[in-house]
């Protein structure tokens, strides 16, 4: 007897839909499963026969043949269990499979019939219901993240027993999933904390102005990394389809399934120095998200920026520009969304104090392999370069009251607000995704800004990439003002954000 059950499998962010086809029929006994499976999938074999064993099924002695699909495309993953039992189920007749037709099942069978939780079921049942799937049977643990999915009705099961029955008498009793007891959520970072580094935080309420990414340059205990964990404060809101987006990335990690909503925050990612070039933009065996990806719509914070390996640096280049990272490997190639606001820290120099040449013991030598740590490529990718200066005494005991994020946020959204406007018609949304063939349009300048230009193009030694970055960033700067023409003042100001790599590197001719 033949059935067919319909699953699903993860590709990025995206899914695809999987058709698991049963056969029994007389002949040699044997378990047969095609269709381009990897290791995982080839494993649910045992993992089937075991688990119907132990919910009192026993296998008839005949030829049973499993095909997954179309065979094109490679089937990897644990969610592809409980189909496979459902499908045999069906062609032995033990489940109505008219109740099985227009449902979708996913899940991870254990050897004693209990259904394990599974990555990516978010993205599975909200692209489902796009693609006129509307009934949903998961494992009870992942019911709560497939709940998020609007339209969709889901069924969530902990036994392969209760899938059984339901599917026999149709009835179903809404489960209730294990609720952990909610944190006390901790007090929100706020830039009112922080005291002294006026120019530094103008530089941050830029970045997120314009979703522009930041270096920030200074000694030890200068406030970078302070400043760093609040510039999320200041991001405005999560759009819907952005909400979406990011949920996605996250079920497929697995990091969804204990939440109540879709995510709200935008993320912020701060990894170790230490981190692997798989662990920065993802890979792996099934080429899984990394932190790039998961910061996406947030910031990417890599502190102490020269201590990371410079080739596992070198990858962000490609992916700042796209705002999107392709992993292609020998077992297939997925896209994950990577638009990010990248912050990034460092000192001076090894000891932390150059260019004060009392404090620094840094020789010529050390300096110049320090600095090349980092190289012009990546520095060129860097909209905005800042100096972070010490404090002094008064600056940081200071009862002054600082601006909150509140205040700050409220002028970030006004300033996106122009560009959503300014870019309705455009594919893209923020002053730092202009194309360089979009530049003269919305950035074009006067005659004598024009001139002016020119003249510090020469004189700081710039690249293309480099003064593309400040006309953008000029944009930005005549956004937050609300001027229509970017003027003087604002090219200045956008320069300005420039000169320290000038200092440390000697601009773009390093």
């Amino acid at each position: 007897m033949y059935s067919t059950v319909m699953t699903s499998i993860v590709e990025g962010i995206n899914t695809l839909p999987i058709f698991v086809e049963a056969d029994i029929s007389d002949g040699m006994p044997m378990f047969d499963m095609v269709g381009n499976l990897g290791p995982e999938v080839r494993e649910a074999r045992e993992r089937v026969r075991t688990a119907l064993h132990n919910c009192g099924i026993i296998l008839p002695a005949k030829r049973i043949t499993i095909n997954l699909a179309p065979g094109n495309i490679r089937k990897n993953g644990t969610a592809f269990d409980l189909p496979i039992a459902i499908g045999i189920l069906s062609s032995m007749g033990i489940v109505d499979e008219r109740l099985c037709n227009g449902k979708m099942f996913v899940g991870e069978l254990n050897l004693r019939g209990e259904i394990l939780p599974v990555n990516g079921v978010f993205p599975m049942v909200s692209d489902g219901v796009k693609n006129g799937c509307r009934s949903f049977v998961v494992p009870l643990d992942n019911m709560r993240e497939a709940e998020l999915a609007a339209g969709a009705e889901v069924y969530g099961f902990s036994h392969l027993k209760e899938i059984i029955e339901f599917l026999n008498d149709g009835n179903y009793t809404k489960r209730t999933y294990n609720i952990e007891e909610s944190k006390p959520e901790m007090k929100q970072m706020d830039f009112a904390e922080v005291n002294g580094q006026h120019y530094l935080k103008r530089a941050c309420e830029i970045a997120a102005s314009g979703m522009h990414n930041l270096l920030m340059i200074g000694p030890p205990g200068a406030g970078k990394t302070m400043i760093s964990e609040r510039v999320a404060t200041i991001l405005p809101p999560l759009t819907d389809e952005e909400k979406m987006e990011l949920s996605k990335i996250y079920s497929v990690c697995g990091m969804l399934s204990k939440m109540n909503a879709l995510l709200s925050k935008r993320p912020f990612r701060s990894p170790h120095h230490t981190i692997t070039k798989a662990g920065l933009i993802g890979g792996g065996t099934n080429l899984h998200p990394g932190e790039l990806s998961l910061a996406h719509h947030g910031v990417l914070f890599l502190d102490e920026l020269t201590e990371f390996q410079k080739s596992t640096l070198e990858l962000l280049r490609q992916p700042l520009e796209d705002h999107q990272i392709r992993l292609v490997r020998g077992n297939g190639a997925v896209s994950y969304p990577a638009s990010v606001l990248l912050l990034a820290a460092m000192n001076p120099c090894g000891c932390g104090y150059y260019p004060d040449m009392q404090r620094c013991r840094c020789t010529p030598a050390s300096l110049k392999r320090y600095f090349n740590r980092i190289s012009q490529p990546l520095l060129d990718r860097i909209d905005i370069c800042v100096e972070a200066q010490p404090l002094s005494y008064q600056e940081l005991t200071g009862k002054a009251k600082n601006e909150s994020s509140e205040t700050i946020r409220d002028r970030v959204v006004r300033c996106h607000e122009i560009q959503y406007e300014r870019f309705k018609k455009e594919e893209f949304l923020h002053n730092t995704q202009i194309p360089v063939s979009k530049l003269k349009q919305y950035c074009g300048l006067e005659e004598k800004e024009e001139r002016y230009m020119e003249h510090m193009y020469e004189k700081m030694g710039m690249t293309g990439r480099t003064y593309h970055k400040i006309l953008r960033v000029a944009r930005t700067i005549a956004d937050m003002e609300e001027c229509e023409r970017i003027q003087m003042r604002h090219l200045n100001e956008a320069i300005c954000y420039r000169s320290v790599n000038e200092k440390f590197w000697g601009g773009g001719n390093a």
